[in-house]
């Protein structure tokens, strides 16, 4: 993942930790009720990948030890994993565009309500991806997929600055092939990033059918896997509307489509508006959904704050439930994969800001985020409504997340990676019992894992007690799939 160039390593600072009478009468652990949801407090486990799901997308025995480690916990709310709508192959990535994956989402839900006492709401991301191809070796992107023109053939000659007579389009891709130093002057700026990073389907593709027709079947798409939720027993649904994928992506400043669907702030919130009523006349008002957005895309020609509160408004005059704001995470500025890797959109500045690590500049890791919560949530009360809005990003301490909400940045605190340190830190902290909390180091162990899509665990938990009976392991065996179990009553 890219850094900061002054790539300051800041340490994970001491904390103190509330007694239990104070946790009692905190705001982070007072409830909250919004829509037909209601909380019994305000913290919140935000949607990881953690790769654990079939090829097929169907639910395993490690998703439910997964979610269901996390139910122990008894947080507020956890959002389940970005789940695909469509009933395509997409790896071990939970999948809903089918009835057969309704019973395994069920007894999802029924576990982590009866692992939580009850406690914990489940909600479910929908998210819908654009087709994304690996690197290709340039005798492959040349020889197969490249098909030169007689413009390709005219640029050419003017980066040689002569006549290249007859040749063929054979001899052009051989010739382009063996001469990178011609690549840029010849080939289209799309061309060359698919030679460079890999094909990736983009929203302004409209020479694509497919892509052209995205807002026909899209809304009715999202409708049919909100229903699923809702069949399977889920307390709501977050709508993906961030990073790289498809719904962000035309929010975004950088969707010029011209058919209405692009191009003004209008354009671009039309797509997203009618995929939210088309779900919503589904689910009803009396089922929670939200969506999850970016406050800030921080690439080039991309979204900034004020673009992003004016979404955020929208949003919330249409009626969203709830809004959880992140940042980043696009593909625009990510690192070029080796031959072979598909692009992931964490890895430039962009990812960066999604997910800062201890390696920083001089703002530092923690809380980066958070006045771009609060911008947005000042941005909709300014407007009489009063939208829950989710703050997260670096946040590993109680007197961080009470902060921020006595700040009004936010109504709602979630924690990541500091949840995949410790399951249990939400419940060890209303019990009085902060200094037992495995604060996270940031060091971002989980996402190179994500990177690979492999399984993710914890650095801080997962080489412990890998000899306890029944634990689960990864499929080299060399790490634990969940953390070690946490007793809250330990004998006297």
């Amino acid at each position: 993942m890219w850094t900061p160039p002054q790539r300051i390593r800041h340490p994970v600072l001491d904390t103190r930790w509330p007694t239990r009478d104070e946790a009692s009468q905190s705001r982070w652990f007072s409830p909250l009720a919004f829509g037909p949801l209601h909380l019994h407090e305000r913290t919140w486990v935000p949607a990881m990948v953690p790769w654990r799901a079939t090829g097929d997308g169907l639910v395993t025995g490690d998703v439910l030890e997964w979610y269901g480690r996390f139910a122990d916990g008894q947080p507020g709310a956890i959002v389940v994993e970005a789940t695909g709508i469509r009933d395509i192959p997409s790896g071990p990535l939970l999948r809903i565009g089918d009835d057969r994956f309704i019973p395994g989402l069920t007894e999802l839900v029924k576990l982590v309500h009866t692992r939580s006492s009850g406690k914990t709401r489940l909600l479910i991301q929908l998210i819908d991806f654009l087709a994304v191809k690996r690197r290709p070796p340039a005798e492959k992107f040349f020889r197969r997929f490249w098909r030169p023109t007689n413009e390709h053939k005219k640029r050419l000659e003017a980066a040689l600055g002569c006549d290249t007579g007859n040749l063929s389009q054979t001899e052009i891709a051989e010739y382009l092939l063996t001469h990178p130093e011609v690549h840029a002057q010849v080939l289209t700026a799309r061309e060359l990033r698919d030679l460079q990073v890999g094909y990736r389907e983009d929203v302004n593709d409209l020479h694509l059918p497919h892509i052209r027709d995205l807002p026909k079947h899209l809304p009715n798409l999202f409708a049919d896997a909100a229903k699923r939720a809702q069949q399977a027993g889920f307390d709501g649904v977050e709508l993906h509307y961030a990073h790289a994928y498809t719904m962000a992506s035309f929010l975004s400043k950088t969707n010029t489509r011209t058919d209405g669907y692009g191009g003004s702030l209008k354009g671009r919130l039309r797509l997203p508006l009618e995929v939210y009523q088309a779900v919503r006349q589904t689910v009803g008002s009396a089922y929670t959904l939200g969506c999850r957005m970016l406050a800030d895309e921080v690439i080039d020609g991309g979204n900034r704050v004020e673009d992003a509160c004016a979404i955020a408004r929208r949003f919330a005059e249409a009626g969203m439930d709830f809004i959880s704001v992140s940042k980043g995470g696009k593909f625009d500025d990510a690192k070029q994969p080796k031959v072979g890797d598909a692009v992931y959109p964490y890895t430039g500045p962009s990812g960066y800001e999604c997910m800062p690590t201890v390696y920083s500049d001089e703002r530092g890791p923690f809380g980066r985020n958070i006045g771009l919560a609060a911008a947005i949530r000042r941005s909709i009360r300014e407007r009489g409504l009063d939208t829950p809005v989710v703050a997260a990003g670096g946040i590993n301490s109680f007197e961080m997340a009470e902060q921020i909400l006595a700040d009004g940045a936010a109504d709602i605190v979630a924690a990541a990676r500091q949840s995949l340190a410790d399951p249990d830190w939400f419940r060890k902290t209303r019990l009085g019992r902060g200094h037992e909390v495995r604060r996270c180091k940031y060091t971002n162990y989980c996402e190179a894992l994500d990177t690979k899509h492999k399984q993710v665990t914890c650095q801080l938990w997962d080489r412990v007690a890998l000899d306890e009976p029944g634990v689960s392991k990864s499929t080299d065996g060399r790490r634990r799939l969940v953390a070690p179990a946490w007793d809250p009553d330990p004998p006297s």
